[in-house]
């Protein structure tokens, strides 16, 4: 198994490289400093919720909610710190656990009532929209020129020895979950309850805490990738913010090597598939192909990702 992973690792790094190098030749713009510091900030915000993602799919769940409570959060975010006028440490905090709890009751719904995963964050994606719609009043929410949390807007804007702060994080957080993942009981405890549930529980593993807690991470992770958004954004229209970016994550997960029906992937795997799909977003622009594509592309790509993985559990 564990060659089989480093495997899909170097096969997806030695694809990433051929792109990059490909795109390179047919414009070289894509190596422009400029270019290279936007990718860099966007494979930061788009990893960090796709490891959230990718922990919830190697338990053999999905979550379709992301966006949605993006969106949600973002709105949230922007009402408790310019109409509310909260500190920005209690509104941050406040983010962080909403989108927690929301999580957790996803987990609970799963766990505990026995529905199928993908109705109830099917259920949430619709749900957090329409909240995020209905608190908003359906108005662009935004923080403008307020006074009071510029590091905030400098921690998903700027860089830090010339690498985007977004990048930053999302390696620092990647290094954290691949210790927690890789190299930890709780870690062997998610790879065994998404391999056989069954068996998990048989031997003695909680599956209900291990799949809820996936669950939570995703949200908690969603929540730091909302507070990203919404002050690289500057702006939050509850409508479309963050729209389709569940898709994102999981187009993610499955070509860095999480097999949808559970027990397998990588920290590693989750943010070269982030790379791989910035880059192809990147190249999109760059070869002015219609943005229309980019949810084409990204079908392709997740058909392509699931059809590599059956074909490698054959082989």
């Amino acid at each position: 198994m564990k060659n089989l992973i480093l495997k899909r690792e170097f096969g997806i790094f030695t694809l990433l490289l051929v792109l990059c190098i490909v795109v390179a030749l047919l414009n070289p713009r894509f190596l422009s400093p400029l270019n290279l510091r936007n990718t860099g900030l966007l494979i930061g915000m788009f990893g960090i919720f796709s490891i959230g993602t990718g922990i919830v799919i190697i338990t053999g769940g999905i979550d379709l909610s992301t966006g949605s409570l993006m969106a949600l959060m973002g709105v949230q975010l922007a009402i408790l710190l310019v109409d509310e006028r909260w500190p920005w440490p209690l509104a941050i905090l406040s983010v962080l656990v909403v989108s927690s709890l929301l999580g957790w009751a996803h987990g609970y719904l799963v766990t505990r009532v026995k529905l199928q995963p993908f109705i109830v964050t099917l259920c949430g994606l619709l749900i957090y929209r329409g909240a995020a719609q209905f608190i908003a009043r359906d108005e662009t929410k935004g923080f403008g020129n307020e006074k009071g949390f510029e590091h905030l807007q400098q921690l998903a804007t700027q860089r830090t020895l010339g690498v985007p702060n977004p990048l930053i994080l999302l390696i620092i957080i990647a290094v954290i979950m691949w210790v927690v993942l890789h190299r930890s009981v709780y870690g062997r405890y998610l790879f065994a309850v998404g391999q056989n549930e069954a068996a998990a529980r048989y031997s003695g593993i909680n599956t209900r805490a291990m799949i809820t807690s996936a669950y939570v991470l995703s949200g908690f992770f969603g929540g730091i990738s909302s507070i990203l958004f919404a002050f690289y954004t500057n702006s939050i229209s509850p409508s479309s913010h963050a729209q389709s970016y569940e898709l994102y994550g999981i187009a993610a997960a499955v070509l860095g090597g999480c097999s949808l029906s559970g027990g397998e992937g990588s920290i590693l795997g989750i943010l070269l598939g982030t790379a791989l799909l910035r880059v192809l977003e990147n190249l999109v622009v760059l070869l002015s192909i219609p943005s229309s594509l980019d949810f084409a592309v990204m079908g392709t790509v997740i058909l392509l990702g699931v059809t590599a993985d059956k074909l490698l559990k054959k082989k």
